[in-house]
């Protein structure tokens, strides 16, 4: 499981990152988004990764075979910011396209 969960991390900040350096400012969004989310795959993967443990304590489950819910509340908490900036991006987006006429994030019409 924590393979899987390192190689979802690894694709989503290599594809994160390339969104970020392209020239156009909805795919910079999308690219922060997707940067966004692999962080809090890994905030959540730190918190441990544990699979068939109830999630109450009782007589036979040990403490330390539990999740720690710190990291859970975290990632919750940085879901509901991750979203509320993402969509001041997009209306500052639109200001932006509508003010200019383009969406390149230097200005420019032609590529490069």
């Amino acid at each position: 499981m924590e393979l899987v969960l390192s190689i979802a991390i690894g694709v989503m900040t290599s594809c994160g990152i390339w969104l970020i350096l392209r020239p156009r400012t909805y795919q910079v969004i999308v690219g922060l988004s997707l940067l966004s989310y692999a962080v809090n795959l890994f905030i959540f993967g730190v918190g441990g990764v544990k699979a068939n443990v109830p999630p109450i304590l009782g007589d036979d489950v040990a403490a330390a075979a539990l999740a720690d819910p710190v990291p859970q509340a975290l990632v919750l908490t940085a879901i509901v910011i991750g979203f509320a900036t993402t969509a001041l991006f997009l209306v500052v987006l639109l200001a932006s396209r509508g003010l200019s006429g383009n969406d390149h994030v230097d200005g420019r019409n032609e590529p490069r």
